[in-house]
This record gives C-alpha cells, sequence and structure tokens, in this order.
C-alpha cells in the first residue's frame, strides 16, 4: 500500500500509478505520497488544457468503496513528534494549519471548507468523520534518539520511545488520536525523495504495545525540494520552469503542508487500512487523497496544479487559514464523484 510516483498524465484524465515497496518478508505494507513523477521525459501537453474540459480526476474509472472499517467519527486528536532541530517558526507554519481545519469563521476558501470534503466520509452507522481536528500534546526529540537515518520500522520505535518518555510521554489514543512524525531538513528516511514524501500506517502491537494511526513527513529543503516542495521547487529535469512563491516563506514546510493533509485525510478515512480505498486488496489501497495527486484547482492534472490563487505579494496558495495561506492538494469527493476543494470554480 506503498504509493509511489505518478507519471504525468494525458489532458484527458488523471493517472495514478502505485508502487509497491516491501517492509520486509513478514511485514504488511503502508500508504505513501509523493507529488511530483520521476519521470524526466516531459510532455508538452502536461501543460496544455483545454478551457472546455474538466480534468479534476475521472469518476469513469475510479471505484472508491467502503470496507466496513472504522473512520475518526470522535473529536481528532494531533500529536505530533519533533524529530530533529525545528525552528520556532517552522512549527508555527504547522500548527497554524492543523490549527485551521477546524477554523470555520475563516472566509472562504478555506482549509475548514477543504475539509468538509473528508468529514462527508461515514462509518457503516453512518456517522460523519469528526469535523474537530485539534492540536494534542507535542514532544521533541532534538538530539535524533534513533540517528539521522531511519527506516520505516524505525520510525515506529520512534513514536514507542515518544508515548514511554519517562518525562511528558505522549498519551495514548488510539481510537481519536493520530500521531504525527516531522522529521527535519537533515534526516534521511527510507525511501524519501525517491519513492515518497510521507506515509501513513498504523502501528504495530508487538513493536509499539498499542495500535495507533500515524504519519510520517519529511522536510525535503535540503535533500530533494524539487521532488516534495513542488511547486515551490521545481526539478531539474523541468527547464525553464520558475517555481511558485511559498506564501508562508519556508520552501520545505509549505511543500509539507500539502503532504501533511494528505496524510491527515487519508488517516481520518482510513486508519487502519481497511476502510475507505479503491482496489481490491487492501495492501494496494489508493485512497481519497491519492486519487487527486497534485492537483490544487480546477483545470489540474498531471504536471499542472490548476487554478490556484496570487496573493499580492506574489505569493501562490488555494486556501486561508487562521492568519496564513497554504496551498494544499483537493481530495476525492465520494458524493460529487471527483476531486473537489474549496477554491473549485465550479461549486
Amino acid at each position: 500500500m506503498w504509493k509511489g510516483f505518478s507519471t504525468p498524465s494525458p489532458p484527458s484524465s488523471v493517472v495514478l500509478l502505485s508502487l509497491t515497496i516491501v517492509l520486509s518478508s513478514l511485514l504488511p505494507l503502508a500508504a505513501a505520497w509523493r507529488p511530483w513523477p520521476q519521470n524526466n521525459k516531459m510532455n508538452a501537453t502536461d501543460y496544455v488544457f483545454e478551457d472546455s474540459k474538466k480534468f479534476e480526476g475521472s469518476s469513469e474509472f475510479v471505484k472508491l468503496r467502503y470496507h466496513m472499517g472504522p473512520v475518526l467519527t470522535s473529536r481528532i486528536t494531533a500529536h505530533t513528534i519533533w524529530y530533529g532541530k525545528w525552528e520556532r517558526s517552522q512549527k508555527k507554519i504547522i500548527r497554524g494549519f492543523i490549527n485551521s481545519i477546524s477554523a470555520t469563521e475563516v472566509p472562504r476558501p478555506s482549509v475548514a471548507g477543504w475539509w468538509r470534503t473528508v468529514q462527508q466520509y461515514t462509518d457503516q452507522t453512518g456517522s460523519n468523520i469528526s469535523r474537530t481536528v485539534q492540536l494534542g500534546e507535542e514532544k521533541n526529540d532534538r538530539f535524533y534518539s534513533h540517528g539521522k537515518s531511519l527506516t520505516r520500522l524505525t520510525i515506529q520505535s520512534v513514536i514507542k520511545s515518544a508515548i514511554t518518555a519517562t518525562t511528558k510521554p505522549l498519551p495514548i489514543n488510539p481510537k481519536s488520536g493520530l500521531y504525527l512524525l516531522l522529521t527535519a531538513d537533515d534526516v534521511f528516511v527510507q525511501d524519501f525523495c525517491t519513492s515518497v514524501c510521507g506515509f501513513h500506517y498504523f502501528t504495530f502491537p508487538s513493536l509499539v504495545g498499542y495500535t495507533l494511526p500515524y504519519a510520517w513527513v519529511g522536510n525535503s529543503a535540503k535533500l530533494c525540494p524539487g521532488q516534495c516542495a513542488y511547486p515551490f521547487a521545481v526539478p531539474a529535469f523541468i527547464p525553464n520552469r520558475k517555481p511558485f512563491k511559498s506564501p508562508n516563506g519556508d520552501v520545505g514546510v509549505d511543500g509539507m503542508i500539502s503532504v501533511i493533509g494528505h496524510e491527515i485525510a487519508e488517516l481520518a478515512t482510513n486508519p487502519l487500512a481497511n476502510t475507505w480505498y479503491a482496489g481490491q486488496d487492501p495492501t494496494f489501497p489508493v485512497e481519497i487523497a491519492d486519487l487527486c495527486e497534485g492537483i490544487y484547482g480546477t483545470g489540474g492534472g498531471g504536471s499542472y496544479t490548476g487554478q490556484v490563487l496570487d496573493g499580492g505579494d506574489g505569493a501562490t496558495y488555494n486556501m486561508k487559514g487562521i492568519r496564513r495561506r497554504f496551498l494544499v492538494q483537493w481530495v476525492w469527493s465520494h458524493v460529487l464523484n471527483f476531486c473537489t476543494g474549496p477554491n473549485a470554480l465550479d461549486i
């Protein structure tokens, strides 16, 4: 259920390509995401879209189904692990995004408006995903307790250390909590930059002691901004294409925001890999954010972000938060049967 690169799509649809990577010969797979295709053969049609056609996903081929598992219907609490050295300003950007998910007073297009699409998903009792996402406890791991090169299993060990710490351990909240492990820009995680920018899964009781939904997202500023902070950085194989100006002045963190949104949306709708996804095999799921990779506005698809907003300072964004602006990819609506977001021009 690891997701890899999506190849540039023809202008008539959004084509998703999954890359599976085995954790080990005995362990299940986990979901992951990156916004840019690993492909140096770009086609000019990737940048050309007819005005008369929609490119926000194809309902004809998408069979998103409910598989009877749980969704996060109670107030969602995001517990954060800051792994490595983080600036105070960087933490404020990420906290601001999470706090904005429930900020319904923010004018349109808002992060809360984006979350309303996620809220449409229900469990077998008809209960919707919670409208409230709040910041929980935080844990700082400034001294790289597990080193600067992490495997996927090591990530679970970092989470275990955070919940079993002798001082200020993170609370254990398996029913409505989610755990965000955010790695600093000098930390390498297995397959980071080559296959993934972030992923989510759940911890193994045999390793951690509990089944806890979690996500990892890395800061790519030093290692691969063109791959994981697009469109605020552009891959070297794309000539003469200028990056967008990031809305909060930090390319790496602004790039992380969309990945964090992607993973939180999928954790809410598929926390234990048995709920909302497309495909027959739960080890190869296509989830609600996977279906909309790289789409940030109307007309988006392939390597084109779609129609987004240009701030007075030249920064690019598509939704507003609490005193901040963000660029966050859209998610799949099973009601509309296509990708959508609060800045859509046709809803």
